[in-house]
C-alpha cells in the first residue's frame, strides 16, 4: 500500500499527496502540521516560503492551499521530486518551484527572498539544520521578521543557530520537537 498525507486546510483541504519510498523521508505529521498552520496564519497569505526539505512536499502544499504566493521546494531524491512534480500537476498550479539537489548547495541557485521557511531535515542527519540556517542567512535568503520553523527528534537539544533569531513557540508532539523562530537583522 502506498503512504499518503492529506492537506489539512485551505483550497485544497482533504486533498490526498503520495509519499515516495525514500530513505528518511518521514512527513510531518497532520496534528503537527495543524498547530504549526495556526501559528502560521497571519503570514502565510502572499509569503513566498521555502522548504529547505520538501520530501512529500506537504509543508509547501499546505502553505499554498493556505494563500502562500510561492514555494520553493529542495529536494534531492528523485522518486520524491517526481511526486512533487505531479502532485503540482494534480493541483494545476505553477506557484511551485522544485529545486533538485543537495539542499545546502541548492541555496546559492535562489533568486528570492523568503518570510517563511521549513527546516525539517533527516533526523539521521541533525547537524543539517544548523547548515542550512547559516546557509540562507550568509547568503541573504531571508526578509526581515521572517519565520523559521525547525523540527527535531525528541531528546535532543537544540539551540537557535544564530543570534538573528529568537524562539517564538515551541512544542512536541509524540516523539516530535517543533517550534518557529523569527529571524531579524542583527545591528
Amino acid at each position: 500500500m502506498k503512504s499518503q498525507v492529506r492537506i489539512i486546510g485551505g483550497k485544497w483541504r482533504g486533498s490526498k499527496i503520495m509519499v515516495a519510498d525514500a530513505r528518511g523521508l518521514r512527513p510531518t505529521p497532520d496534528r503537527i502540521r495543524e498547530t504549526l498552520f495556526n501559528w502560521l496564519a497571519p503570514k502565510c497569505t502572499g509569503a513566498c516560503v521555502l522548504d529547505c526539505f520538501a520530501g512529500s512536499g506537504v509543508l509547501g502544499f499546505e502553505a499554498l492551499s493556505r494563500g502562500a504566493a510561492h514555494v520553493v521546494a529542495l529536494e534531492q531524491h528523485r522518486a520524491a521530486v517526481a511526486r512533487l512534480e505531479a502532485q503540482a500537476e494534480r493541483f494545476q498550479t505553477r506557484d511551485i518551484e522544485v529545486i533538485v539537489g543537495d539542499a545546502c548547495r541548492s541555496i546559492e541557485r535562489l533568486q528570492r527572498d523568503f518570510e517563511i521557511v521549513f527546516i525539517d531535515p533527516p533526523y539521521a542527519e541533525p547537524q543539517l539544520r544548523q547548515r542550512m540556517f547559516s546557509k540562507l542567512e550568509s547568503q541573504g535568503c531571508l526578509k526581515p521578521g521572517a519565520i523559521i520553523y525547525f523540527e527535531w527528534p525528541r531528546g535532543f537539544d537544540f539551540e537557535l543557530p544564530s543570534s538573528g533569531l529568537s524562539w517564538l513557540k515551541q512544542k512536541n508532539a509524540g516523539q516530535v520537537n517543533y517550534a518557529i523562530a523569527e529571524w531579524r537583522l542583527s545591528g
